[in-house]
């Protein structure tokens, strides 16, 4: 179980460092001098793309504890 729960830390950590944007977003911003242009639209590609994954994740955990506790 302590195993898992480093896994998931870990990969939660590495999945936040990632730089997400697409090609043309990239061509347009590297384009510019400043670059905090370019780390804005990344924090805000990474925030809309982390929502729908804790969505997920919240619905899948409340139907494993509804699942896993006993009735009475």
């Amino acid at each position: 179980m302590k195993n898992k729960i480093v896994f998931c830390f870990l990969y939660f950590l590495f999945f936040i460092k990632s730089n997400a944007q697409c090609a043309m977003c990239r061509a347009v911003l590297e384009s510019e001098e400043g670059q905090a242009t370019a780390k804005g639209i990344n924090d805000g590609i990474i925030y809309l793309m982390v929502i729908p994954y804790i969505l997920v994740g919240g619905i899948g955990f409340f139907i494993y504890r509804k699942f896993r506790t006993k009735k009475k």
